[in-house]
C-alpha cells in the first residue's frame, strides 16, 4: 500500500531509551489518511506518529474497513515504488489483485499473508477485486536493516494454520508464537499474529523478553497487560516480559493482531513510500521514480497510470525518534 497523503511527514527513527517500565503499556490512537479520489477509502494509521515511530522493525501500521466498496470505491492504489522495507498484507475480509515489477501476480485473501521486499527499489499496484463487497484488514511495513536494504526484489505467500491456546486462536504469519512457527523470511527476528480471544477469556502467552510488543485491536475490548484497549487503539509493551496476558472484556470474540520485535536500533528516514539512511537517499529515489529508473520496474498489465511522487519538502529531511518513556 501506498502512504497516500498528500503532504507526507518525514520521520528519521532512533531506538528510544530502554530504561523503561517493562510492564507499562502505552496506548496509540489512529489519525484517519484517505486513500485518494472522491469517494476515498479512509484507513486508520498508528504507525508511524510522533508517540511511537517503531515496534521492533515495524514502522507503518494501516488498519481499514469493514469498508463498503459499493460507498467508497474499494481500494484502487496505481503502481508505486518502494524502497528499504518489506510490505506485509493481511485481510479479515475481501480480495485485494496485488501486481509487482517482479512479475508477482497474487491475491491478498483473508488467514493468506502476502510479503513483499522492495529493498534497492521494487513497485506495486492494490485493487479490490470486482466481487469484492466488504474490504477489511491491515497493511504493515517492516524496515529493512543496513545490511540489507539494498537487497534483491522478493514476493513471498504462506498461508498459516490456526493454532489454539487457552481461549484464543492464532494465526501465526511471521515469527513464532504458541509453538507455530512461520517459515517466512524476514531479516529481523519479528513477530505476526491474528489472536482472536474467546468472549470473557484470559489467555497468558509466553513471549521473547528481548521483544517489544503491540496489539492493534480490530474488534472488542482487550486488556493487554491491565490496560484496556479499544477498536483501532494500539497498544504499546516494551522489552522485559516473558508473559503477556490477554483479557477479552467483550461478550462476543475479540480480533487484533499482535506484532513484536528485537527493537531496531538504526536510525532510519522514511518519507513517503521510501525508507533510507538520509536525505540524499530519499531525493534519489523520489528522482529515480519521477525519470521511470530501471530501479523500480513496471507493472506489467495495469490499466492506467502510476502514482506520481509528491513534492519534497523545502528543507533537510528533520530527524524524529520514539519519545523517552518515563
Amino acid at each position: 500500500m501506498s502512504n497516500a497523503e498528500a503532504d507526507p511527514a518525514e520521520v528519521r527513527c532512533a531506538a528510544a531509551d530502554r530504561a523503561e517500565a517493562a510492564s507499562q503499556v502505552d496506548v496509540v490512537s489512529a489519525r484517519d489518511v484517505p486513500l485518494g479520489g472522491p469517494r476515498a477509502m479512509t484507513v486508520r494509521r498508528t504507525l508511524p506518529q510522533r508517540a511511537r515511530t517503531l515496534i521492533g522493525a515495524w514502522c507503518f501500521v494501516d488498519h481499514y474497513g469493514p469498508d463498503d466498496v459499493t460507498e467508497t470505491g474499494g481500494m484502487v492504489v496505481a503502481p508505486h515504488p518502494h524502497i528499504g522495507l518489506q510490505t506485509v498484507s493481511w485481510l479479515f475480509r475481501g480480495e485485494i489483485e496485488h501486481r509487482d515489477s517482479l512479475g508477482s501476480h497474487a491475491f491478498v485473501r483473508p488467514g493468506e499473508l502476502n510479503l513483499m521486499t522492495g529493498g534497492y527499489g521494487i513497485s506495486h499496484s492494490e485493487v479490490s477485486t470486482a466481487d469484492t463487497t466488504i474490504l477489511h484488514g491491515v497493511q504493515l511495513w517492516v524496515a529493512l536493516p543496513e545490511d540489507h536494504r539494498n537487497t534483491s526484489r522478493d514476493f513471498q505467500h504462506y498461508v498459516p494454520s490456526p493454532v489454539r491456546e487457552g481461549g484464543a486462536e492464532f494465526r501465526v504469519f511471521l515469527g513464532s508464537l504458541v509453538g507455530d512457527t512461520s517459515p517466512v523470511r524476514t531479516f529481523k527476528p519479528l513477530l505476526g499474529a491474528e489472536l482472536v480471544l474467546d468472549p470473557g477469556s484470559t489467555t497468558t502467552l509466553p513471549v521473547q523478553t528481548g521483544f517489544e510488543y503491540g496489539l492493534l485491536v480490530d474488534q472488542g475490548d482487550i486488556r493487554m497487560a491491565g490496560t484496556l484497549l479499544r477498536p483501532s487503539e494500539l497498544g504499546y509493551l516494551g522489552t522485559g516480559n516473558d508473559t503477556l496476558t490477554l483479557t477479552n472484556e467483550s461478550g462476543t470474540p475479540a480480533r487484533a493482531v499482535l506484532l513484536g520485535g528485537t527493537p531496531f536500533e538504526e536510525e532510519i528516514v522514511m518519507w513517503w513510500n521510501f525508507i533510507g539512511r538520509s536525505h540524499e537517499d530519499i531525493v534519489e529515489a523520489r528522482h529515480a521514480w519521477e525519470n521511470a529508473s530501471d530501479r523500480f520496474g513496471s507493472v506489467d498489465d495495469y490499466d492506467g497510470d502510476r502514482l506520481p511522487a509528491p513534492a519534497l519538502p523545502n528543507a533537510t529531511l528533520a530527524p524524529r525518534k520514539n519519545p523517552t518513556r518515563r
